[in-house]
């Protein structure tokens, strides 16, 4: 993914920061503990396309 894209890319619920899990194909809230796939290089930026995290997911490890 673009870096400038990442940088003005928000949560969809919070407006918060997401990480980039590059291995994994997903942005990561942390604060509501979603991550958003990205497929064939879209963020899919939809809640119903998020899914809920476990608080021990490694993919919320800092």
């Amino acid at each position: 993914m673009d870096h400038r894209l990442l940088d003005i890319l928000a949560c969809p619920i919070c407006k918060g920061p997401l990480v980039h899990q590059r291995e994994a194909a997903v942005l990561v809230c942390r604060a509501d503990r979603l991550a958003f796939p990205i497929k064939d290089g879209i963020p899919m930026m939809l809640e119903e396309e998020a899914r809920t995290l476990a608080a021990d997911d490694p993919l919320l490890a800092r």
